[in-house]
């Protein structure tokens, strides 16, 4: 079942820098994908527009799923966490902005907390987590609501070399259980 369709998708910003050229590319539910290349070929553009964080300038993003975007969980470069909340807080959060009663919203930020190896870290505000930490409570926020697509800059971003084989191995697994994995390098 495809998820989303990319078609002769092109983006030039306001600057003139042409960041895409007529990418075209279909998502199928289950698929683990991954999008290499150097830094400024337009990897993270192709993320934000299928995100809707931006628009082409050409081309269209169709979702053939009346849920489209809805369905959808996104994983940052950098984690993004609110400084001022704890990593339960932080996880909570998009369940928070559906209107998730607290009691429900709490037990799936820990359990999706749990699910990306950070149990024990619920009540740990930000600044006192390592960077592979706070990727991995970024990740457990994209997961918490259960998306069928997940879009994700490489596990290997900002992470010792020694990490980078688990955080891979951590998004085979969450592809395993059914999230569709779209991911930059």
């Amino acid at each position: 079942m495809q998820l989303v369709g990319v078609r002769d998708v092109s983006k030039v910003f306001a600057n003139g820098v042409k960041a895409l050229a007529d990418v075209s590319l279909d998502v199928q539910a289950g698929e683990f994908l991954s999008v290499l290349g150097p830094s400024g070929c337009g990897k993270s553009t192709l993320l934000r527009l299928i995100a809707g964080l931006a628009e082409p300038t050409a081309g269209t993003i169709d979702w053939p799923d009346e849920r489209g975007r809805e369905d959808l969980g996104f994983v940052f470069q950098e984690p993004t966490l609110m400084p001022w909340a704890t990593a339960l807080a932080n996880v909570a959060l998009p369940l928070k902005l559906r209107g998730i009663a607290k009691g429900e919203r709490e037990a799936r930020a820990a359990e999706a907390l749990d699910n990306v190896g950070v149990k024990g870290f619920e009540r740990v505000w930000p600044r006192e987590l390592s960077g592979g930490m706070k990727m991995r409570v970024s990740l457990a926020r994209a997961l918490v609501f259960r998306p069928r697509l997940l879009l994700m800059y490489g596990p290997s971003m900002g992470l010792a070399p020694i990490l980078v084989e688990q955080s891979f191995e951590l998004i085979q697994q969450i592809n395993q259980q059914g999230v569709t994995i779209f991911m930059v390098e």
